[in-house]
């Protein structure tokens, strides 16, 4: 009894080292690294190797004379670029998912991207929206704010859907209606988006997701919450699990930008601490671990990084933003983290470039 209750403890110690190897492997980042675009505000990317080789990573970017905030509800499309190694730097080579018109749900906006491969189709999940009016141009801009009628609109139209490709190059079968919507009174009754799904081996599929409720006056609406959706494959059915959150205000805390995936020791998950709750940190990264993707709990060490960056020149820079974490994981072993990430003091308006990087991680 005793020899087998050491074993336990040996591995679950184990287990537990494992769950918290981001913030310990965390090397320089290239400052050449990642995707810069000129006129562009260039935010969250995730990336697969396809079977060319090359890395394809997909991004969502929005013109610079809108501001940063809330520019990306109405005017984000899905940018494809490539690179022969995973750090880059990233050639622009299409625009995978943009406008296609206001009378479909992704009409307008799509965002938050992230690439997954089922056999030979790969798919693509995003948030997209879309809103009635006539777009926003530098002839209206002084008008365009989150109280204006685009963005109004556009927010409360957020919902999360797939596109399809046999090639990672496109072009992309977009499904002309949303795979999650949302639900009356309910965590998620205001709006749905930033997917991480996790397909496992037989084709079922484990969804993270962000959601919003209604508040009490019908008009405004609640906090982010983070829920689960399960599937019978990537075309759906899509259902939430339970009626409660995983993450939220009032259970754990409230956090953005989960990202799922799995390797040698299990399901993991990074995501922004949004107020510090599990990290001390505002804006810091956190880890969980899950068995089966659904029910998860707060890694014992959680810290996963800070907005501390060390550059491949040395320096050592706060960013003003790090968000939208994404681990790129190939035979089985994460082998770097991507950020997107603002220069500046911090906050959304304070800064004046944005660009997706990337951190090797150690593999010892």
């Amino acid at each position: 009894m005793l020899k087998t209750l050491c074993c336990l403890f040996c591995f679950v110690s184990t287990v537990m080292c494992a769950q918290n190897k981001v913030s310990s492997n965390l090397l320089e980042a290239p400052v050449n690294g990642g995707l810069k675009m000129d006129e562009y505000w260039v935010w969250g990317s995730s990336v697969i190797k396809g079977d060319d080789g090359v890395y394809h990573m997909y991004a969502s970017r929005w013109p610079k004379f809108l501001p940063f905030h809330p520019g990306w509800m109405t005017n984000s499309e899905i940018v494809h670029a490539t690179s022969n190694t995973p750090e880059g730097p990233y050639t622009f080579k299409d625009v995978a998912l943009g406008a296609r018109g206001a009378q479909y749900w992704d009409g307008r906006s799509c965002h938050n991207p992230k690439i997954v491969k089922y056999k030979d189709t790969y798919i693509l999940y995003y948030m997209g929206s879309t809103h009635p009016f006539e777009d926003v141009s530098k002839n209206n801009i002084a008008q365009f704010t989150l109280a204006s009628k685009w963005c109004i609109s556009a927010r409360w139209g957020k919902r999360i859907g797939i596109a399809i490709s046999k090639n990672p190059n496109g072009p992309w079968e977009r499904y002309d209606a949303p795979i999650l919507d949302v639900k009356p009174d309910s965590f998620y009754s205001f709006l749905t988006s930033n997917p991480s799904p996790l397909l496992k081996d037989d084709g079922a599929v484990v969804l993270l997701f962000k959601g919003r409720n209604y508040k009490e006056d019908g008009i405004s609406n609640s906090d982010m919450s983070i829920g689960v959706a399960t599937a019978p494959s990537f075309e759906g059915p899509y259902t939430v699990v339970g009626d409660q959150p995983l993450f939220s205000t009032e259970h754990l805390g409230e956090i953005e930008d989960p990202h799922i995936w799995k390797d040698v020791n299990g399901i993991h998950m990074v995501a922004k601490d949004q107020r510090r709750k599990i990290t001390g940190v505002a804006g810091d990264g956190l880890l969980a671990h899950s068995e089966d993707g659904i029910q998860w709990e707060v890694d014992p060490n959680p810290k996963a990084y800070t907005k501390l960056v060390k550059w491949d020149t040395g320096k050592i820079i706060k960013q003003g933003q790090l968000e939208r974490p994404f681990v790129l994981v190939e035979d089985n072993v994460p082998t770097h983290i991507f950020f997107a990430t603002m220069d500046g003091p911090g906050g959304f308006s304070k800064g004046s470039n944005t660009w997706n990087m990337v951190i090797p991680l150690s593999q010892k």
